[in-house]
């Protein structure tokens, strides 16, 4: 009788096993049983298809015999984070992403032999061409969205790669889509937050006035400014970036108020690009007390921004506080929403207009432009700084908003205004 119990608990042991290991088969076959599929099918089984930019310029193609990219050099690097390629290596690559949709697989038949495919992108090819010869080499990110449509016209990261070349020799990072993949100090950008939750939760703001003698004692901590801009208004403290002010109105909101403007505005979450995640952003939401709330809220401490979050943002500004999700691929129906008050976006929108006509020199260093923008610098700790610029377009025809991000780039008016004027001369002109 004991044999016989030893024999049947043996049994349900075993039964137990293998029911556990079908689990774990199907629970991996859910996750990754398109990857097993298309390892097989890198020369393709019979499928074709391609990708092509919003004029019909093939990015990449295949079929039963060949996998392929655009021959022309250039635009294979500018465009290599927006297709990838056929091996994976950068993950936000649509012929990894859309692997499935392209090649046909299904996780009951595996992968197709006759499907077609084209899709279709609302990026300019030759617009992501002029943004990374602008980069020339350096770190970086540009972003160009039509904030009326939804149209991501153009994602440019750098360094890339050539996707055509069977054994290349990266850069640092090369394969880190920086628009979509990282988080970065941002410096002054950050204020076009502090300011738009000023102007919803302090009623007397308009009427404020804000001293700066190059300094501010906060709680016994000294918070720098970038110069002395001694008594101003509050639409000139965003022109002047003046950290004196802005700390004030920071600690002034409190901790709570700012963490839930950040998070409501979408830094603290990624977000989807035509189902390709991004990277979250971070803001010390734990006690930190007031003179690193300060820093926090000129976009110093711990924050850290996505580009792409920053591009919502500032399309939601342009577009009278409603957001047209940015769309890679080619979308009949972009999602849309009420991302912010339409009287905060039209201050925020009177107030960076301000910052170019009468501090960045607009006339002179962006002629022709009808712009809306904020400068940036964030400096990273090692004695370097993000240069970043950012705003939108007042032009019906082209209502184009836009990041420019350079790492290690130094003045944000200097390194990334100068490039974002170039690439909007070109979007504009063109």
């Amino acid at each position: 009788m004991k044999k016989i119990t030893n024999r049947a608990v043996s049994v349900l042991l075993l039964a137990a096993m293998i029911i556990c290991g079908c689990l774990v088969y199907v629970i991996r076959y859910a996750d990754h049983g398109e990857e097993w599929a298309m390892a097989f099918s890198r020369a393709n089984s019979g499928s074709t298809g391609a990708i092509l930019d919003r004029n019909g310029v093939v990015l990449a193609s295949f079929n039963a015999s060949e996998n392929a990219f655009s021959p022309d050099t250039a635009t294979r690097i500018a465009n290599y984070h927006i297709t990838g390629d056929y091996w994976g290596r950068s993950s936000t690559g649509l012929l990894t992403r859309y692997d499935a949709a392209l090649k046909g697989y299904s996780p009951l038949t595996g992968v197709s032999v006759a499907k077609e495919t084209v899709l279709r992108l609302n990026v300019d090819a030759e617009l992501n061409n002029k943004a990374y010869a602008v980069l020339n080499g350096r770190k970086g990110a540009v972003l160009i969205c039509n904030y009326r449509t939804g149209e991501l016209l153009c994602m440019v990261s750098s360094p890339a790669v050539d996707p055509a070349d069977p054994d290349p020799v990266p850069g640092d990072g090369a394969y880190i889509n920086r628009c979509l993949s990282a988080s970065f100090v941002p410096g002054s950008v950050f204020k076009l937050i502090t300011a738009a939750a000023a102007i919803e939760c302090i009623p007397d703001l308009d009427r404020m006035r804000f001293a700066c003698e190059g300094s501010v004692d906060i709680a016994g901590v000294e918070i720098i400014c970038s110069g002395t801009h001694h008594e101003q208004s509050f639409e000139q403290t965003l022109a002047n970036s003046c950290n004196v002010a802005f700390a004030q109105l920071a600690v002034r909101l409190g901790q709570a108020t700012m963490t839930r403007y950040v998070r409501q505005y979408g830094f603290l979450d990624g977000h989807l690009l035509s189902g390709i995640p991004t990277a979250a952003g971070s803001f010390p939401e734990e006690f930190v007390g007031d003179p690193e709330l300060g820093w926090a809220g000129v976009g110093q401490s711990t924050d850290l921004i996505c580009p792409y979050s920053l591009l919502r943002f500032v399309c939601a500004v342009g577009n009278d506080g409603v957001l047209i999700e940015p769309q890679l691929v080619q979308n009949a129906e972009p999602p849309r929403m009420r991302f912010m008050d339409p009287d905060t976006a039209g201050k925020l929108r009177q107030m960076m207009n301000y910052n170019v006509t009468t501090h960045y020199d607009g006339a002179n260093r962006f002629p022709g432009l009808s712009l809306c923008a904020k400068t940036g610098t964030g400096e990273r700790g090692d004695g370097t700084s993000n240069a970043w610029f950012t705003g939108f377009l007042l032009d019906e025809d082209h209502p184009y908003a836009f990041v420019v991000l350079i790492e290690q780039g130094g003045g944000g008016l200097q390194a990334a205004g100068s490039a974002a004027n170039e690439i909007l001369q070109y979007a504009v002109n063109r």
